[in-house]
């Protein structure tokens, strides 16, 4: 959510950062949200002549009564009650006023850093760098089910039974091998100087609406019915909202955590065939970073958490690159975000794994998350987040780039301490 004095100053700004996101229907919003800010400002001010004119004229009254004036002193009274009586009815519109104003300003997307590409849709995301070579083998690969199936380690049919689509049961290896992944990850991250958290799975509609806008929320989040409680999405949810109306002290920033979490997703829409299986599902585990930092400080902490991504997939031997998300790409909160693509040997092409995102202080504003700084100014946090892994998405690019000609999916050293020394899976079928 933007400030309101920077849309009530710089209107063609704000307008032109909704064309560059191609939201035009958006666009008469910043002319209702200036007329509403004009008229809150007015009540207010009215509010505080009337109330101001109430006090000078109630100390009146007791000087009439000691005066033996009883009429002139009712007189008085009455016009402070119709000055009550305007007040109320000020007050009341105030609260209208400002809750259509919160509204439209919920809407308006934030404003993208400059380096941001234009461009309408994900289709015109721009290529940063390639890490690592992607191979295609002289063998057939696959799809991805099938891989895991040769180890019995996946059965869709019977979580089809028991939830429906977009839920599976992991099995035996490759069960391991996800829990591995997610283990290595944490310590890589706990290596590289974060703090290990687990939050709630479950996050509050004040929580929800502070950390993402109204059009993800829609399309992501699961509600539990008849209490004021969501399902996480992705404990990025949680982990800002930790800072909830909090005032953090300058000295105790960057704040670098790193979180484990179920994540639970809609995921509305039709969907191509390479997202069966496990690619796109309702259910899934994440290790995710946020830091939470001083607005200086943002792009720097926003590079080193793509980075960190890029690192993690490389110690697995898997080729990534890096994507920057074009204007039409970005949700409504982000300034700028990077996608990570793993390699698919068997697609021949790059698939997301994760996305790094910096808010600004779009979520810090709607939490009000502040800092004080050391010379007792208080200022908004800027917050950022990106995916460490996110199996069994993960799983997919692990498989398909350590998958061998005879069946079997080679270890990488990092990660066998976390499957038992292990050096490879050997296929039951």
């Amino acid at each position: 959510m933007l400030d309101i004095k920077f849309v009530r100053e710089n209107p063609e700004i704000v307008k032109q950062n909704i064309k560059n996101k191609f939201q035009d229907r958006k666009l008469p919003l910043v002319d209702e949200v200036i007329e509403l800010d004009k008229r809150n400002r007015e009540i207010k001010q009215e509010v505080e002549a009337l109330r101001a004119l109430r006090n000078t004229t109630s100390k009146q009254i007791g000087k009439l009564m000691g005066q033996g004036k009883r009429e002139e002193a009712m007189k008085v009274k009455e016009e402070i009650a119709k000055a009550g009586e305007q007040i109320d009815a000020l007050t009341e519109e105030e609260r209208n006023v400002e809750e259509e104003l919160k509204k439209r300003m919920m809407v308006i997307p934030n404003i993208i850093d400059p380096s941001v590409p234009i461009g309408k849709d994900d289709s015109e995301n721009v290529e940063v760098q390639k890490y690592g070579e992607p191979v295609v083998p002289d063998f057939e690969i696959p799809y991805h089910t099938q891989i895991m199936e040769s180890f019995n380690g996946i059965d869709l049919e019977a979580a089809g039974r028991v939830a429906g689509n977009g839920f599976y049961y992991l099995m035996g290896d490759i069960a391991r091998l996800h829990s591995a992944v997610i283990a290595y990850a944490r310590d890589f991250m706990i290596d590289r100087g974060f703090t290990y958290c687990v939050p709630p799975f479950m996050i509050r509609s004040n929580v929800v609406t502070g950390v993402m806008s109204f059009e993800e929320m829609d399309a992501m989040m699961y509600k539990i019915e008849g209490e004021d409680l969501y399902l996480i999405g992705t404990s990025e949810h949680s982990m800002i909202g930790k800072f909830i109306d909090q005032i953090v002290p300058e000295a105790s920033l960057p704040l670098t955590l790193t979180s484990y979490s179920p994540c639970f997703r809609k995921e509305k829409g039709a969907h191509g065939i390479e997202e069966r299986g496990v690619y796109r599902i309702h259910q899934f585990e994440k290790q995710e970073m946020i830091v939470v930092c001083k607005p200086e400080d943002s792009p720097m902490w926003f590079d080193k958490l793509w980075q960190n991504t890029v690192d993690l997939f490389r110690t697995l031997d898997i080729p990534v690159r890096t994507l920057e998300c074009c204007s039409g790409d970005l949700a409504d909160l982000k300034v700028k975000s990077v996608d990570v693509e793993a390699w698919s040997p068997r697609q021949k092409k790059y698939f997301e794994v994760g996305s790094c995102s910096n808010l600004g202080d779009a979520q810090a504003r709607r939490l009000k998350i502040r800092v004080a700084g050391e010379d007792k100014r208080k200022y908004l946090a800027h917050t950022l987040n990106n995916t460490v892994v996110a199996p069994p998405r993960m799983l997919i690019a692990f498989l398909e780039n350590n998958l061998q000609a005879d069946g079997t999916v080679l270890i990488p050293e990092v990660l066998r301490p976390y499957m038992g020394g292990k050096e490879k899976l050997i296929p039951n079928k």
